[in-house]
Protein backbone atom coordinates (compact mmCIF):
# COMPACT_ATOMS: atom_id res chain seq x y z
CA UNK A 1 0.00 0.00 0.00
CA UNK A 2 2.91 2.62 0.69
CA UNK A 3 4.53 1.84 -2.51
CA UNK A 4 1.03 2.46 -4.12
CA UNK A 5 0.17 5.21 -2.79
CA UNK A 6 4.03 7.01 -3.50
CA UNK A 7 3.32 6.65 -6.71
CA UNK A 8 0.94 8.51 -8.06
CA UNK A 9 1.11 11.22 -5.07
CA UNK A 10 4.73 11.34 -4.49
CA UNK A 11 7.03 10.52 -1.86
CA UNK A 12 5.41 12.88 0.95
CA UNK A 13 6.48 11.78 4.38
CA UNK A 14 3.75 9.08 5.79
CA UNK A 15 2.69 7.41 9.19
CA UNK A 16 0.87 4.02 9.40
CA UNK A 17 -1.52 4.07 11.35
CA UNK A 18 -4.52 1.85 13.03
CA UNK A 19 -2.98 -1.18 11.32
CA UNK A 20 -4.18 -3.89 13.00
CA UNK A 21 -7.56 -6.68 13.12
CA UNK A 22 -9.87 -8.76 15.39
CA UNK A 23 -8.69 -12.37 16.19
CA UNK A 24 -10.22 -14.70 18.58
CA UNK A 25 -8.39 -14.16 22.01
CA UNK A 26 -9.17 -16.53 25.04
CA UNK A 27 -11.11 -15.62 27.17
CA UNK A 28 -9.14 -15.49 30.13
CA UNK A 29 -5.38 -15.99 30.89
CA UNK A 30 -2.76 -19.42 30.54
CA UNK A 31 -0.10 -20.01 32.53
CA UNK A 32 2.04 -17.97 29.66
CA UNK A 33 -0.51 -15.68 29.48
CA UNK A 34 -2.95 -14.62 26.58
CA UNK A 35 -1.42 -16.32 23.36
CA UNK A 36 -2.91 -14.76 20.32
CA UNK A 37 -1.14 -15.78 17.13
CA UNK A 38 -2.78 -14.72 14.20
CA UNK A 39 -1.73 -10.93 15.91
CA UNK A 40 1.59 -11.78 15.97
CA UNK A 41 1.08 -12.66 12.49
CA UNK A 42 -0.46 -9.90 11.71
CA UNK A 43 1.95 -7.75 13.17
CA UNK A 44 4.76 -9.36 11.60
CA UNK A 45 3.71 -9.85 7.80
CA UNK A 46 3.19 -5.57 7.98
CA UNK A 47 5.34 -4.59 9.81
CA UNK A 48 7.65 -6.65 7.48
CA UNK A 49 6.17 -5.08 4.14
CA UNK A 50 6.45 -1.89 5.95
CA UNK A 51 9.59 -2.73 5.86
CA UNK A 52 10.05 -3.36 2.32
CA UNK A 53 8.90 -0.37 1.60
CA UNK A 54 11.03 1.72 3.27
CA UNK A 55 13.73 -0.19 1.69
CA UNK A 56 12.06 0.74 -1.91
CA UNK A 57 12.35 4.23 -0.76
CA UNK A 58 9.05 5.30 0.72
CA UNK A 59 9.39 7.89 3.29
CA UNK A 60 7.34 5.58 6.30
CA UNK A 61 8.16 8.04 9.82
CA UNK A 62 6.09 5.93 11.80
CA UNK A 63 3.96 3.17 12.07
CA UNK A 64 0.75 2.52 15.25
CA UNK A 65 -0.65 -0.30 16.01
CA UNK A 66 -4.24 -0.48 16.57
CA UNK A 67 -5.26 -1.18 19.07
CA UNK A 68 -3.27 -1.17 22.73
CA UNK A 69 -6.25 -1.98 24.63
CA UNK A 70 -9.39 -3.95 24.02
CA UNK A 71 -11.83 -1.75 23.95
CA UNK A 72 -15.33 -0.61 22.62
CA UNK A 73 -15.79 -0.95 18.37
CA UNK A 74 -18.54 1.07 17.97
CA UNK A 75 -20.00 -0.97 15.67
CA UNK A 76 -19.31 -4.66 17.53
CA UNK A 77 -20.01 -2.70 21.04
CA UNK A 78 -16.97 -5.39 22.97
CA UNK A 79 -17.98 -8.56 20.75
CA UNK A 80 -14.21 -7.72 19.01
CA UNK A 81 -11.10 -7.70 20.41
CA UNK A 82 -8.55 -5.84 18.92
CA UNK A 83 -5.99 -5.06 21.29
CA UNK A 84 -2.51 -5.82 22.27
CA UNK A 85 -3.49 -5.78 25.94
CA UNK A 86 -6.30 -8.04 27.32
CA UNK A 87 -8.73 -5.96 29.44
CA UNK A 88 -11.34 -8.02 31.51
CA UNK A 89 -14.64 -5.71 31.52
CA UNK A 90 -15.91 -6.63 34.78
CA UNK A 91 -12.59 -6.48 36.70
CA UNK A 92 -10.71 -3.99 34.21
CA UNK A 93 -7.62 -5.84 34.78
CA UNK A 94 -5.11 -5.62 31.90
CA UNK A 95 -2.90 -8.08 30.93
CA UNK A 96 -0.64 -8.18 28.19
CA UNK A 97 -1.29 -10.44 24.99
CA UNK A 98 1.90 -12.23 23.35
CA UNK A 99 1.39 -9.60 20.78
CA UNK A 100 2.36 -6.98 22.93
CA UNK A 101 5.16 -8.76 24.07
CA UNK A 102 6.26 -9.75 20.68
CA UNK A 103 5.36 -5.57 19.57
CA UNK A 104 7.46 -4.48 22.36
CA UNK A 105 10.72 -6.69 21.39
CA UNK A 106 9.89 -4.96 17.44
CA UNK A 107 10.03 -2.07 18.47
CA UNK A 108 13.35 -2.65 21.07
CA UNK A 109 15.30 -4.07 18.20
CA UNK A 110 13.74 -1.17 15.26
CA UNK A 111 12.24 -4.20 13.70
CA UNK A 112 15.49 -6.33 13.27
CA UNK A 113 13.91 -9.31 15.12
CA UNK A 114 10.51 -10.33 13.06
CA UNK A 115 10.70 -13.88 13.52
Amino acid sequence: MPIWFRDPFGNIPGYITENGGAFYDPPQAGPDGIDDPLRCDYLRTHIAAIGDAIRQGVDVRGYMVWSLFDNLEWSLGFSKRFGIVHVDYETQVRTPKRSARFYSEIIRSNARNLA
